[in-house]
């Protein structure tokens, strides 16, 4: 490995950068992104039961809030329960906003790196055939300096792809599943708010 870095020159390095902060946020957010952890089963249940059997008190809304980024939007819709079916709607939606915000953090990080793995390769590519044309010299080519142009120009296109294919999937793959835990927030932050106004019973 450290044979392949020496051989690829310094056009490499930003590539091993790049790699680095692509896994570590792939890492981060299929941690963070879990669907238990946003948004846990039977917690919608349990707020209901709980609103039925003891109606609202500041301490369950608290509780409900501290629990999970879905506790945070039904907390909202409780915390104005006693309003309009609109003002409880609008209260959910402006705390929603805001939790599908941070379930997308870093996510433009990590299509920055997917979108500029390529770029970077190809200008490594670009350095390699450089350094190709500069070992052409009078007296013929220096095959030293041509067989690491090749190899600057080989190696960091390749890195640049292998860091940008996942990157890329990964990305793509947490977009289209924030857009799920969004829409199974927005369906139990309805429930809630129809259960509270009568008109459903669960």
């Amino acid at each position: 490995m450290f044979a392949l870095i020496e051989a690829s020159g310094w056009p490499i390095w930003p590539l091993l950068l790049a790699s680095v902060i692509a896994v570590a946020l792939i890492i981060e957010r299929s941690i963070s992104l879990r669907r238990s952890r946003i948004v846990p089963p039977n917690l919608l249940d349990e707020v209901v039961t709980e609103f039925r059997r003891n109606g609202v008190t500041t301490e369950m809304v608290n509780r409900v809030a501290l629990h999970s980024p879905l506790g945070r939007v039904l907390a909202a819709g409780l915390r104005n329960v006693s309003s309009s079916r609109e003002i409880m709607k609008e209260a959910i939606e402006e705390t929603g906003r805001a939790v599908a915000h941070e379930l997308e953090r870093y996510l433009t990080t990590l299509g920055t790196v997917a979108a500029i793995s390529p770029l970077l390769g190809l200008f490594g590519t670009i350095i390699g055939m450089i350094d190709i044309f500069a070992s052409q010299g009078v007296a013929g080519a220096n095959p030293q300096l041509l067989a690491q142009g090749i190899s600057i120009a080989l190696n960091t296109t390749g890195l640049g792809l292998m860091i940008a294919i996942p990157a890329t999937i990964f990305w793509r793959h947490f977009r289209a599943l924030i857009d799920d835990l969004v829409l199974d927030m927005e369906q139990q932050a309805i429930r809630l708010v129809e259960v509270v106004h009568g008109e459903r019973r669960a």
